[in-house]
């Protein structure tokens, strides 16, 4: 009669409870090693970081009146080409300045490079200037 058998009783809410913990605890653990392991920061999708992320500008002079060109990236594409101070009287005096500059940023949409852009036959020197000023502002957007 030396061993006495114990009888010990749980409720099934307390292994429960006990066990959704341990999973939570397990899970966080797993989530902060995933999130700070070494070599986060290296891109795995095989694109290159082109252009520091931002909205940049350059100006463009015409007839004394100074356009800036507003040129948006992100880090491997150009998303957006604008004017951001265009106004009636400067599109009344120049009436293909925003035809030209649609072009231009449809063709460097579709190529994502400001290489080979064909001009406009109608205005090639208005042209010429917004395809230089825009080369302005994504070279300030360059990674160096």
């Amino acid at each position: 009669m030396g061993s006495r058998t114990k009888i010990i009783v749980l409720h099934m809410k307390e292994i429960i409870y006990t066990a959704i913990f341990a999973a939570l605890g397990i899970l966080l653990i797993v989530l902060l090693v995933i999130m700070f392991r070494p070599g986060k920061g290296t891109d795995t999708t095989g694109t290159e970081k082109q252009y520091t992320p931002g909205i940049y500008t350059s100006t463009l002079t015409l007839n004394n009146t100074n356009l800036e060109v507003e040129v948006s990236v992100d880090e491997s594409r150009i998303n957006s080409i604008r004017f951001s101070n265009l106004d009636e009287t400067v599109t009344a005096m120049f009436p293909l300045i925003q035809p030209a500059i649609e072009d231009i940023a449809e063709q460097v949409y579709e190529t994502q490079s400001l290489d080979d852009i064909a001009l406009s036959d109608d205005a090639p020197y208005t042209s010429q200037m917004i395809l230089n000023a825009i080369k302005d502002a994504v070279a300030k957007a360059a990674v160096r």
